[in-house]
């Protein structure tokens, strides 16, 4: 041992090897504290029960905020290793998988669907030929199709909550019609994703999960990313979600939906399940955030090259006036959300309670992830609710 150090104990060295470290932690962006501040107020006045965001910048996090409970009655508090329910952001690895299967020659994106999925012209189309849509158009959602997937339930206890298998979802297409003539509109929909991820079986002989796991998480590094029920070694970092119902004279009633749920044949378009460990994973390899390191630009373009994700995120068409969208424009599966002269690149999610949100700003490689794990019915999709207060200003923090 050097000499000076002799007579330091196990204990000192330890906190001089760290030191450095702890002085190289990156400062929260500007009008972080205030952001928080605004987070928590509008989570209880919306009488959401936990949730989390998160700021980085070239891979590495800046700043990260927990609010309240994973699961309410057992009192277990939003952390770490909280694993969220992360929604329609899912079909960004459909989009992909596609584009992977693109770049390797094994389809073009103007194929046309009906070549994979023979079944949909079972579909009435009122506008010419089903066999004219392409892949293309699903994934910019200007297929024509609706957006529900289950357009006829009830709500009823007994009713699955999504189809539960492929020959269900086929079994209504000839109920179904398209809703304007393919490719000359955005119309949000889910079904797309689905038959986009019936390309992706036919193709590879992969069952949907199967190809994800193996060809975007494993090269990623998304060791606690899965679908459908928890493993049972991470069950107890599961959030739970909620619903906030209103009786006559307004008070809310928050109800817990349980931990676990299947999305059924919809697992493409919405069946991710993470921590926001994964996500900030997933926004690193978005912003491009290698540092110069060959091994990960390596991973990173097995994933897929740079040129390709950049494609995806090109506008297509305008979402102004044509329903949802999580943002004003549309690319290959990615959406544009401009404010004040900045693009932010990315998508939401929302089902079973859970809503959340992955933007980029590729002008600076900075992201910003968030997810609430309560719906409130009444300003979920109000632009004045918690929700959409909470995104729009945590956009601002990465312009």
């Amino acid at each position: 041992m050097n000499a000076s150090l002799a007579g330091v104990g196990v204990g000192m060295l330890a906190l001089l090897a760290t030191a450095p470290l702890a002085a190289q932690q990156p400062a929260p962006p500007d009008g972080w504290s205030a952001f928080t501040r605004l987070f928590d107020t509008h989570a209880r006045s919306d009488s959401i029960v936990g949730g989390s965001v998160l700021v980085m910048r070239a891979g590495r996090v800046l700043a990260r905020h927990d609010y309240g409970f994973a699961d309410r009655a057992l009192g277990q508090r939003v952390d770490a290793q909280t694993i969220f329910h992360w929604a329609s952001i899912t079909k960004t690895l459909t989009a992909i998988a596609i584009m992977q299967l693109r770049d390797r020659g094994k389809l073009s994106l103007d194929d046309h669907v009906t070549a994979y999925v023979p079944e949909l012209r079972r579909v009435h189309d009122p506008y010419g030929s089903m066999d004219s849509i392409t892949i293309r158009m699903l994934l910019s959602h200007s297929a024509g199709f609706q957006n529900p997937t289950w357009p006829w339930a009830g709500g009823k206890p007994w009713q699955p909550f999504e189809p539960t298998s492929w020959s269900q979802l086929v079994a209504m297409m000839p109920y179904e019609e398209l809703l304007f003539k393919p490719g000359t509109q955005y119309s949000y929909s889910n079904p797309g994703f689905i038959y986009l991820a019936r390309i992706i079986e036919a193709i590879t002989g992969d069952p949907w999960e199967s190809y994800i796991r193996k060809n975007i998480f494993m090269p990623l590094g998304l060791t606690h990313s899965y679908f459908r029920r928890t493993p049972y070694y991470l069950e107890a970092h599961r959030s739970n979600s909620y619903m906030v119902t209103h009786d006559s004279s307004g008070r809310a009633r928050v109800v817990a939906n349980g931990r676990e749920f299947d999305p059924g044949i919809t697992v493409s378009n919405s069946g991710w399940n993470a921590p926001l460990s994964d996500l900030v994973l997933y926004a690193a390899f978005l912003t491009g955030a290698t540092h110069g390191d060959p091994d990960t630009q390596r991973r990173y373009d097995t994933v897929l090259k740079r040129s390709s994700l950049e494609e995806m995120w090109r506008p297509l068409l305008s979402t102004a006036g044509r329903g949802y969208a999580p943002g004003d424009s549309v690319g290959l599966s990615f959406f544009t959300l401009h404010r004040a002269g900045a693009a932010f690149i990315g998508h939401t999610g929302s089902q079973e309670g859970f809503l959340s949100f992955i933007y980029v700003n590729p002008a600076n490689a900075s992201a910003v992830i968030g997810v609430l794990n309560t719906h409130n019915e009444a300003d979920a999709e109000a632009p004045s609710g918690a929700y959409h207060t909470i995104r729009d200003a945590a956009v601002e923090l990465i312009r």
